[in-house]
């Protein structure tokens, strides 16, 4: 018996195996994998030492198994090993905008778990949303697993479509702020090189502020703005654009999206 089986080998799903092996202290030799990609699966089988099997035997073998597939996929890659689940065993379904009821008609034994990571969960600094079917005795040990991506919170699982909506898509929202703000730096100067290490040591360094101290953003935002400054000046022009209410429109535009989706 495996501890993890986890099908599909791309981005995340060896996101999911890295995270297990060096955070969570998930022995390499305790992980299965597959993919219906072979040169993908034998990559994550060489690069962490994990076990490759087929998709069956996956299942059979494994005590948790994550579906890290394309949620176009779902039916074809479950209803093959439908019947090979058992009561005892946890599928915990990565696939975005696709419900436990959804799941829970192709394979209804094991207990389903929906979890919405983003993307920096590739480099452990993840937000992870996640959903149980209903509670279990094995819940502290899957969270515990999910915190080997990054930060987990449990919501109930309508809640996962505002997790996507703001952490699910925020960082292509980061992304393009850290971009108009190094493109700010070049319009009064700098080198694009520059500006843009510039910009992503200020994010970083002000998201790592505002965990560490827990002081509310707009205190923190009070700290730095002082009277007839150049942040003022630079704050006014922000909320002259209308910076504010289009973040928080992306948020609800987003969050509405995804529920459309999982219909």
């Amino acid at each position: 018996m495996f501890k993890v089986g986890i099908i599909g080998c791309g981005n995340m799903g060896e996101a999911i195996v890295k995270g297990l092996i060096e955070k969570a202290g998930v022995k390499s030799t305790d992980i299965v994998v597959t993919d219906i990609n072979k040169e993908r699966q034998n990559y994550i089988m060489e690069t962490y030492n994990t076990a490759a099997t087929d998709i069956k035997k996956l299942v059979n073998l494994s005590e948790i198994v994550f579906l890290v597939v394309k949620p176009k996929d779902l039916e074809e890659t479950l209803k093959p090993v439908k019947d090979s689940f058992k009561e005892n065993q946890v599928l915990v379904s990565v696939l975005a905008g696709v419900k436990i009821e959804k799941i829970k008609s192709i394979v209804n034994k094991p207990l389903l778990v929906r979890i919405m990571p983003n993307t920096p969960a590739l480099i452990g600094e993840g937000v992870i949303g996640v959903s149980f079917e209903k509670d279990t005795e094995k819940k502290q040990e899957i969270l515990d697993l999910l915190k080997s991506l990054g930060e987990v919170l449990e919501v109930k699982e309508e809640l996962l479509d505002v997790i996507t909506g703001l952490s699910g898509s925020g960082p292509a929202y980061v992304f393009t702020f850290i971009d108009a703000l190094a493109q700010g730096g070049v319009k009064m100067g700098l080198s694009y090189k520059d500006a843009l290490k510039i910009a992503i040591q200020t994010v970083l360094g002000s998201a790592k502020l505002l965990k560490e101290t827990q002081e509310h953003p707009a205190v923190m935002r009070d700290k730095v703005t002082s009277p007839s400054g150049t942040t003022i000046y630079g704050l006014h022009e922000l909320e002259k654009k209308g910076f504010r209410d289009a973040v928080i429109s992306a948020v609800e535009k987003a969050t509405e999206r995804s529920r459309e989706l999982s219909k």
